[in-house]
């Protein structure tokens, strides 16, 4: 039995992540390699000097998928899109018990998860942790934590909570970008599906009890100064806050809402002046509505970073974020985290995180919150086993009161 397998090892970020794991993962620690080729397996293997199983096994076959998972104590896989080659692989691991993450930044395949996979992975045990890189660590940790050194310190419930990107520095994703294209053309077909990629509660584990906060933005141009107090610019629209969002609320839901009952939450990024925070605005507006035209379609094909490619290992290496997480108590005390790594955020330091997600599943049984299993986000799946294994990796996650 494998503590780890690695599924889509051959592509561009499974080989990054198999390389931490390669670095990184304690002395005796089982891992395999899976994929479609295994002359691609044993080539990748041999880059980076590991002896390690190989595991050949197709996302279209079903059958295949099962005799993986079997081999398997947790299942890290980065083929995506998710809604195209995960759903197979997600309800193996669920019928199992056998645990899994993914990168995904997908909403109606994380709905989709959840309605197929929830019940049956609480009755088998197995935690399904969607999300386990950029997307969404930062955000539903920063918030973990927050709320942790909150209750800690009697202050109530959290209830107005942005997170500010203030420094940012990678490439894009070609598997991102196939992903938005993948859930975009589903959005324009099925008016069903777009409704629920719009919701803000799309994922949440029961929608009829959510308490009635008004319209959620999950993000908005606004003066900085309105969440850093003394701060000039704006506060411009971040990318992935349509997503990261739903994420955060379905932990709250998941916990009872034990974040608050009151709690609002939304994400954005800081720039300099209100022009550029407009810029920004309708740029990804732009960028959506060219990506549903067959003209502007064909032309972003073309330009747009393939699926399967990535930066440069210089790109990679000099890349790097921060995040601060700003929010108010119902008692009025603030508080802010802020998680800060080195590394391309898409690529190098999404690799730590999910590699650090499959290694605390297999490895910290015992810090993992108390959960039956089920279709889980990172917050609510591994928690403060994966906060100090980040730490420990060099991820800086920390807490203070203002």
């Amino acid at each position: 039995m494998n503590d780890l397998v690695v599924y889509g090892a051959t592509g561009f970020v499974g080989e990054l992540v198999a390389r931490h794991l390669a670095t990184h993962a304690p002395a005796g620690t089982r891992i395999a390699l899976a994929g479609r080729s295994a002359t691609r397996l044993a080539e990748t293997g041999h880059r980076l000097g590991v002896d390690w199983p190989l595991i050949v096994a197709d996302a279209g076959d079903p059958a295949a998928m099962d005799a993986m998972v079997e081999q398997a104590r947790v299942i890290v896989t980065t083929v995506g899109p998710y809604a195209k080659y995960g759903r197979a692989l997600a309800h193996a691991c669920a019928a199992a018990g056998t645990d899994y993450v993914d990168l995904t930044g997908e909403v109606l395949f994380v709905r989709d998860s959840i309605d197929e996979n929830h019940d049956l992975a609480r009755r088998t045990g197995a935690r399904i942790v969607h999300s386990c890189g950029f997307d969404s660590i930062p955000s539903d940790l920063g918030v973990h934590v927050l709320h942790r050194r909150v209750a800690a310190d009697g202050e109530g419930d959290l209830t107005d909570t942005t997170l500010v990107v203030t420094s940012l520095r990678g490439g894009v994703s070609g598997g991102t970008i196939d992903s938005m294209r993948n859930q975009l053309d589903v959005m324009r077909k099925d008016k069903d599906k777009r409704r629920i990629a719009l919701s803000p509660y799309s994922l949440s584990p029961d929608r009829a009890a959510e308490p009635d906060l008004g319209r959620q933005s999950d993000s908005d141009t606004i003066p900085a100064a309105e969440v850093i107090p003394g701060t000039k610019g704006r506060l411009a629209p971040f990318v992935m806050a349509s997503y990261n969002t739903r994420i955060v609320r379905r932990s709250n839901a998941l916990r009872d809402w034990a974040y608050g009952r009151r709690f609002r939450y939304r994400e954005a990024m800081r720039v300099r002046s209100s022009a550029l925070a407009l810029a920004t605005k309708a740029g990804l507006g732009a960028l959506v509505v060219g990506m549903t035209l067959p003209p502007t379609r064909y032309v972003l094909d073309r330009v747009l970073p393939k699926p399967g490619t990535g930066p440069s290992e210089r790109v990679q290496r000099t890349g790097h974020f921060t995040v601060v997480v700003f929010t108010t108590t119902s008692t009025g005390a603030r508080y802010t985290a802020r998680i800060k790594a080195k590394g391309d955020p898409g690529y190098a330091a999404t690799a730590v995180m999910l590699g650090e997600s499959g290694l605390a599943l297999a490895l910290d049984r015992d810090a993992l919150p108390p959960s039956p299993g089920g279709v889980l986000t990172p917050a609510t799946g591994i928690g403060d086993a994966l906060v100090d294994r980040l730490r420990a990796a060099g991820v800086e996650i920390t807490v203070r009161r203002r």
